[in-house]
């Protein structure tokens, strides 16, 4: 039984777009390698046919994967979401009690997380430590150094 994740419009388009890859040209690709490598002879001592044979095979994993995850995704409804309480997708903004740094985070979903772009996954410390705090609220986040504080200071969508 595949686990529920949830989405936004643009993940999921994501993830079907590298499916769509996955399978229109990397497994083409790999079926080619092995019967190039079939080409060159004896299989039994064909290294090349070995290697190919083992890429194919992580390619159908990753493929395997891939549907898996697609199977039990679903697409958040974020007009159902409410407001007041972080949520994901929720934009918060956030400061640090220790040293008074202010950051702007959006919660996502696991396979939409990047920290880089400030997307960071509802399950990871911080982000099961915000959800459901509302403006005002501060949020206790244990991490390895101990514990975060976190003044709540704005929720958007």
């Amino acid at each position: 039984m595949s686990k529920v994740s949830y989405y936004t419009e643009e993940g999921l388009k994501k993830l079907r777009e590298e499916l769509r890859i996955l399978k229109d040209i990397e497994r083409p690709n790999a079926s080619r390698a092995i019967g190039e490598a079939r080409d060159k002879g004896d299989l039994s001592e064909n290294a090349e046919y070995d290697a190919a044979k083992e890429a194919q095979g992580m390619l159908e994993m990753k493929i395997s994967k891939l549907e898996e995850t697609l199977a039990g995704a679903r697409l958040i409804d974020e007009s159902q979401l409410d407001a007041t309480k972080i949520l994901v997708l929720s934009k918060v903004k956030i400061k640090n009690q220790t040293n008074g740094m202010e950051m702007n985070y959006t919660l996502v979903a696991d396979g939409e997380a990047d920290l880089a772009s400030g997307k960071i996954s509802v399950n990871s410390p911080i982000g099961k430590g915000l959800l459901g705090k509302s403006v005002g609220e501060v949020a206790e986040i244990q991490v390895p150094n101990g514990v975060l504080k976190f003044d709540i200071l704005e929720i958007s969508r």
